[in-house]
């Protein structure tokens, strides 16, 4: 089994890739993770913060030559 690391893709985003990349380091159905994401938002708490952090902390995906 080979680990990505996280970072957020260039292709396949659908705001900021933050869903995608997390998706995509596990292995998940990025789908599931954004729907999951969505959902959380209707229960309290920081979710979109987390986001919002994510889309900060996490790196873009590196340009191939």
């Amino acid at each position: 089994m080979s680990t990505q690391t996280l970072s957020r893709p260039r292709q396949g985003r659908m705001i900021a890739g933050v869903c995608a990349g997390i998706a995509r380091r596990f292995g998940w159905n990025p789908t599931i993770v954004r729907v999951v994401a969505v959902a959380s938002i209707f229960i309290p708490g920081p979710q979109v913060l987390a986001y919002l952090i994510g889309w900060v902390a996490i790196p873009n995906e590196r340009q191939e030559a």
